[in-house]
């Protein structure tokens, strides 16, 4: 326990530190959020706020863990595949990118982490009954070397690394609501990890990688609380999808856990992808509709809809530590359920509430 907090510390420390760096810096280079010459229509903020957060959150998980493990082919492609996730973000928060250029960069990015041996060679049977092995179908080719790729476990692991990289940044609208939930979820799959981690990577290094995950995100968490002095922006969005979907891989396959652990963004992206396609529109262009808009319009402040994804966060990661497979599905489906019938619920009201205003 003294190790994990020393490593969560080590990590907060370096990102806190750095962070206001980086404010002077994304100011003088012009990387900075003003609604009024650059609109968008998920943000909520009004006023001329810093981006390229993903900076020192980058800096806050891999200076310690160069520093603390001996690295292997695998952490160097998690840290190159992160490192190409931060230039996009910066390059990003300087002038918006398509989305479309964003989604390739996502997926190049889960390539490069997938080529070095990363991928989901089973699922758990949620049912019960053992395992549904992805490992059967291989493809050996010669390029520079022997490479052999996974069909399935290759093919799944990069739907999910491109999935999780997206949606976790989906649930980033509000101050402090990324970085607070993200380092939740991130000591989860850490704690998970000692458990069970394989993949060429010792369950320690999985462990140090989700810790310091963790805390770098808490280092970043003060300057982001509300009133935000800066923004995660692109990169630091993207960082924390692709490191809890790659950490919860090398936790021996415990997707179980981060779709648990991360059920109220998961949901809430279900419902956008559903009404994008609903209304016409594309599923990755960016709309307002997500949950934490749909709270704002409640009344609720920001400072509270941060604590309420904190707190979802933190309930669904206990029971995630407590419970087995089939009782993590149907947790994450009652909690599916349960916030699929509250969007519904506030959707109904807004409408009803738009018709008593129009009569």
């Amino acid at each position: 326990m003294i190790i994990i907090i020393l490593l969560i510390l080590f990590a907060t420390s370096i990102t806190f530190f750095l962070t206001p760096l980086t404010i002077v810096l994304a100011n003088k280079f012009g990387l900075v959020d003003n609604p009024k010459t650059r609109p968008h229509p998920a943000h909520t903020h009004h006023n001329i706020i810093p981006r390229a957060g993903g900076l020192p959150i980058f800096l806050g998980i891999f200076l310690p863990l160069i520093i603390l493990v001996p690295l292997n082919k695998q952490l160097i492609g998690i840290m190159i595949g992160t490192a190409i996730l931060v230039i996009v973000g910066l390059w990003d928060d300087k002038k918006d990118r398509s989305p479309y250029i964003r989604l390739l960069i996502n997926c190049l990015a889960a390539i490069v982490v997938i080529s070095t041996g990363i991928g989901i060679p089973f699922l758990t049977n949620p049912l019960g009954g053992g395992v549904i092995l992805l490992d059967g179908w291989k493809i050996t080719f010669d390029f520079f070397g022997k490479h052999t790729f996974i069909v399935w476990a290759d093919l799944f692991a990069l739907i999910w690394i491109v999935w999780t990289t997206n949606i976790v940044g989906w649930s980033g609208g509000v101050d402090g609501q990324l970085p607070g939930f993200v380092s939740i979820s991130a000591i989860i799959i850490g704690l998970i990890s000692l458990r069970f981690a394989g993949q060429g990577i010792q369950p320690q290094n999985v462990a140090f990688l989700s810790f310091l995950t963790a805390g770098a995100f808490l280092g970043f968490l003060p300057w982001n609380f509300y009133p935000q002095k800066i923004m995660p922006g692109y990169g630091g969005k993207t960082i924390a999808g692709f490191m809890l979907a790659v950490t919860s891989i090398l936790a021996f396959g415990k997707l179980g856990t981060a779709i648990l652990v991360l059920a109220v963004p998961m949901t809430d992206a279900f419902f956008m992808l559903i009404r994008r396609m609903i209304t016409g529109k594309s599923p990755v262009w960016a709309t307002s509709g997500h949950l934490h808009h749909h709270l704002l319009s409640l009344g609720w402040g920001k400072r509270k809809v941060a604590v309420f994804y904190w707190m979802i966060s933190m309930i669904a990661g206990i029971l995630a530590l407590s419970l087995n497979s089939e009782q993590k599905v149907f947790a994450a489906f009652l909690i599916f359920v349960l916030l699929a019938g509250f969007l519904l619920a506030i959707n109904l009201l807004l409408k009803i509430s738009t018709l008593s205003d129009e009569i």
